[in-house]
């Protein structure tokens, strides 16, 4: 079983992702035990090093475990954090894609979907739509975070600004590329929407495809910010420390996953269509 040549991705992201799309398609279930790191070499006709580089990124994404004399194995996803990025990639292979999103900024939505784009862009991915909804907190008028320590208005809104300007860049990416897309005729049906409404979320939550869900809290924190060239002590919702749980619709109606992700699309769309108003371009 060897790696596509034609793929231009470097060995151990291929090898990475063949692992991957086993665990995700349970052709290895959770709890299952890997193949040794010779065998998967062997399998895959690439060096133990390069197998070693694969199994490290699964082991970030939390898809795997080592124990210690007993070798690799497949998380109980069901009751451990799981990373967004591999059920993000293996969305865009649907012919319709689409994702809602909950938070601040967008910064991990970004640089999840920037891989799956570049496959688009090389033919190697044909989805016929992409529709991406983007909820974010109005950065324009007081609310609970981000904040300043001192409590200071001024201050506050200088942390306010500095959030407002890290997601305008984000998901003016996130637009920009999937927009263009569309231009270069790569896919037919593709939009971005960004709405935001008055409130901080506490959590940030992702709806994709309409049949996963993920949520995480925000840690707050207390953390020194550079804005307009000094610093300032904020108490900041941390995304990229937010832990993210899984929960996916498997068409039981009875099952607390299929619940969870119901109930998640019928909040985000409550909020969306009430309150959120659309962000000027």
């Amino acid at each position: 079983m060897s790696l596509d040549p034609d793929d231009e991705r470097p060995p151990y992201l291929q090898v990475a992702a063949a692992v991957r799309a086993a665990i995700l398609t349970r052709k290895i279930e959770p709890g299952d035990k890997l193949p040794s790191q010779k065998e998967l070499a062997e399998r895959y006709g690439v060096s133990r090093m390069t197998v070693q580089q694969a199994l490290r990124i699964l082991k970030d994404e939390a898809l795997v475990v080592s124990r210690q004399g007993s070798g690799m194995f497949a998380r109980e996803r069901t009751e451990k954090p799981i990373g967004l990025r591999p059920h993000v990639e293996k969305a865009f292979e649907a012919d319709s894609v689409s994702i809602d999103f909950l938070g601040y900024t967008a910064e991990t939505l970004h640089g999840a979907i920037a891989e799956p784009l570049d496959k688009i862009r090389s033919g190697r991915l044909t989805p016929q739509s992409i529709q991406i909804r983007i909820l974010v907190s109005d950065m324009t008028q007081p609310v609970a975070l981000p904040v300043a320590v001192s409590g200071d208005d001024v201050e506050s809104a200088k942390a306010r600004a500095r959030v407002a300007d890290i997601g305008t860049r984000f998901i003016g990416g996130i637009t920009d590329a999937v927009e263009e897309l569309a231009d270069l005729g790569l896919v037919p049906h593709a939009t971005v929407e960004t709405r935001r409404f008055a409130a901080a979320p506490m959590f940030k939550a992702y709806v994709i495809n309409d049949v996963d869900a993920f949520f995480g809290y925000y840690p707050v924190m207390n953390h020194d910010v550079r804005t307009g060239g000094q610093h300032l002590a904020t108490y900041d919702p941390m995304g990229k420390d937010a832990v993210l749980f899984h929960w996916r619709d498997d068409g039981d109606i009875e099952s607390v996953g299929t619940q969870f992700v119901i109930e998640t699309r019928k909040w985000f769309d409550s909020v969306w269509n009430s309150i959120a108003v659309e962000v000027p371009r």
